[in-house]
């Protein structure tokens, strides 16, 4: 019944009277007023106006399987897709289901972790309804070495999406943030699991803002999001699937060479740390110098009193020096 009033709502043009619901269903004016409410419970936005009858206003931003496939126009990436309305971790459940023989393109998306982390087990706030929390399945013939730069892919996939939907001035913090405004809009995390010299599997996540219109004190100076940047609710589904459909056209570039060579330059242009000072947080000793770019291996160069360094990205975290980026 719900949903078939949903429907007819959505089909109108104005107003729809109560009265004609009725009729349309053979129920009571009750039992419409019931339905009417369950839906605003839901997050619809309904008018409803004696002598009128209901219109629907607007819709919420719901993140679900059917939603995204909507929208998905891969390959494979996504087109095995699961939906999870609370979850751990999406990168956990990856890995379980990775363990179990799931198949490479496989995508979790969960409406809220319970148990979000960041790079170097940092939590991440998994708020339910605000975000796009969702983890990719990769089974790569590549070296496990190579891995890492995978990161940088999925980086430049959200940058475009995210610019593809509307959003100005998005930009990379290598390794792994994606910057709008000088503030981070989403975070990427990559695990492995490897032999010696093989890729069992690769797991990607990535964890973006987008309706979140304020922030926990200790990060509201270095967080925002999609809403707080535009003024405006875009759809999480459509989001999600724009990532996917980036990073394949992006990861079949990296395959060809399993670097980052014939991704340099367009990397590059969006690298916000290019030309900036740098503080890089080594596990030996801190040091700072100038950001320079990334070499073909994804490594950062930073050009310090001593001569040129090369970060990589597993090792030590890159601060501005005079801000987040």
């Amino acid at each position: 019944m719900r949903e078939k009033i949903l429907q007819l709502l959505r089909e109108s043009d104005g107003f729809l009277s109560g009265q004609e619901i009725c009729k349309q269903f053979g129920v009571s004016r009750t039992s419409i007023w019931k339905a009417i409410r369950q839906l605003e419970d839901m997050g619809y936005e309904i008018e409803a106006v004696r002598n009128k009858g209901y219109r629907l206003c607007s819709e919420p931003d719901l993140l679900t399987a059917e939603r995204v496939q909507k929208y998905l126009h891969t390959e494979w990436a996504g087109r095995r897709l699961i939906f999870l309305d609370s979850v751990d971790s999406t990168n956990n459940e990856v890995k379980r289901r990775a363990e179990a023989g799931a198949e490479q393109g496989l995508l979790v998306i969960g409406e809220q972790q319970t148990a979000g982390r960041g790079r170097r087990g940092r939590a991440w706030e998994s708020p339910k309804g605000d975000g796009i929390f969702m983890s990719l399945l990769l089974k790569p013939d590549i070296a496990p070495v190579h891995a890492s730069m995978l990161t940088l892919v999925m980086g430049l996939a959200v940058r475009d999406a995210l610019v593809a939907l509307g959003v100005s001035d998005v930009q990379i913090k290598w390794p792994n943030d994606i910057i709008c405004s000088g503030k981070k809009v989403c975070g990427i995390l990559t695990e492995m699991s490897a032999q010696m010299d093989y890729i069992n599997y690769i797991v990607i996540g990535v964890g973006i803002n987008v309706h979140n219109r304020d922030f926990p004190a200790e990060v509201e100076h270095m967080a925002t999001s999609v809403f707080l940047q535009t003024g405006k609710k875009i759809c999480r589904a459509q989001l999600a699937a724009e990532c996917m459909l980036q990073f394949e056209k992006y990861y079949a570039v990296f395959l060809q060479t399993e670097n980052m060579s014939g991704l340099l330059y367009i990397y590059q242009m969006h690298l916000v740390n290019r030309g900036r000072q740098v503080r890089v947080l080594d596990l030996k000793k801190d040091y700072t110098g100038v950001a320079r770019g990334i070499n073909a291996d994804g490594e950062l160069l930073v050009e310090t009193e001593d001569g040129l360094r090369t970060v990589s990205a597993g090792e030590v975290s890159v601060r501005g020096v005079y801000g987040y980026v």
